[in-house]
């Protein structure tokens, strides 16, 4: 009978961890912070908690679409608006808010109710669940996100830190996605220990995509320098494209304009010279991935720090490559009949 991963003393997890690092050419801390991944998603939507939830974002396409040759250290949930606040979208048949006003209204009691949650059921129940696992662990909320925090037993540079960040949203209601199971990369390679595993409800990489393709024009747009830990929307969306997920992505117009219309109402956004943001031009022939001056300079900062402390599980194809990629994509979109 395999061991349980999660049951061995610390010792003995360094001792696999070593193993399946010197199998898989991958560092420990990034083999050991997969493992708090899974476990997180595992715990959650294995229990009635998990039951509004829906497992979206980068982690979602390295771990259950495997489309994506990049580590992804977050956890993004969205907690379904309907579970939440069935008041708010009883008469919205696509759950969103008729007005700017009704918008507001909605974003204040839905962070409220979220907050509350978290608070007084998700800390709680993460909090007693990782301390069976992990005595030396503790939860911590900051900004509306929750912080699981581990004993690590290898270390990086400090671009990784040995913490999974749970981010949850309560404004979309996580569709369209499907069950879809997840495991650990260290079990490829340790096959008499037994690792965490789940089985998630995941949000269609097709909406995904679209998230972060509008993430990038607004980028793009605003000629900012918030890049840290930022490139990885690239990234994602150059393995998308060669994974034929961002064509299948292009030609789901009902998806892109539900995406367009969701940040239009809750993502309001002003470009460099103070202007609203005009979602609906990155689906419609105006899509930007690929920014300028500055803000290049920094987004390939970020792309080369992610590097250096081996987040990307493949060789690292140069930034200017990368852009090029990311410049097709947009091409590609756009010449497409919207």
């Amino acid at each position: 009978m395999a061991e349980r991963w999660l049951e061995l003393q610390h010792g003995d997890r360094r001792e696999v961890l070593e193993v399946a690092a010197g199998a898989s050419g991958r560092p420990v801390y990034l083999l050991e912070k997969d493992i708090w991944v899974v476990w997180a998603i595992q715990t959650l939507f294995e229990a009635p908690i998990g039951a509004p939830l829906v497992f979206k974002g980068g982690t979602s396409l390295s771990k259950a679409y495997r489309a994506i040759g990049r580590f992804s250290e977050d956890v993004d949930l969205t907690y379904d608006i309907r579970a939440l606040a069935p008041d708010l979208v009883a008469d919205s048949p696509d759950a969103l808010p008729t007005s700017r006003s009704q918008e507001q209204r909605w974003t204040r009691e839905i962070r409220r109710r979220l907050a509350a949650w978290m608070h007084d059921e998700a800390v709680p129940f993460l909090e007693k669940r990782l301390h069976a696992a992990e005595a030396d662990g503790g939860i911590r909320g900051e900004d509306g996100d929750l912080f699981l925090r581990y004993a690590p037993l290898g270390e990086g540079t400090g671009y990784v830190r040995p913490e999974v960040r749970l981010e949850f949203g309560a404004r979309a209601t996580g569709e369209p996605n499907t069950p879809m199971p997840i495991r650990c990369d260290a079990a490829d390679h340790v096959p008499d220990v037994e690792f965490p595993t789940a089985l998630p409800r995941v949000m269609r990489a097709e909406r995904t995509f679209w998230e972060k393709a509008t993430a990038a024009h607004v980028y793009c747009l605003q000629g900012r320098l918030r890049s840290e830990r930022f490139a990885r929307h690239w990234y994602d969306l150059a393995r998308l494209k060669d994974a034929g997920l961002a064509r299948r992505a292009l030609a789901d117009r009902e998806t892109a304009n539900a995406v367009v219309a969701h940040k239009a109402m809750f993502f309001r956004e002003k470009d460099a010279s103070g202007n609203w943001i005009d979602y609906e031009a990155a689906v419609t022939g105006g899509l930007q991935l690929v920014p300028a001056g500055d803000s290049l300079a920094a987004l390939a900062d970020d792309y080369a720090r992610m590097v250096e402390d081996r987040l990307l599980l493949e060789e690292a194809e140069p930034f200017n490559v990368l852009m090029d990629t990311c410049r097709a994509i947009a091409e590609q979109a756009n010449l497409l009949d919207c």
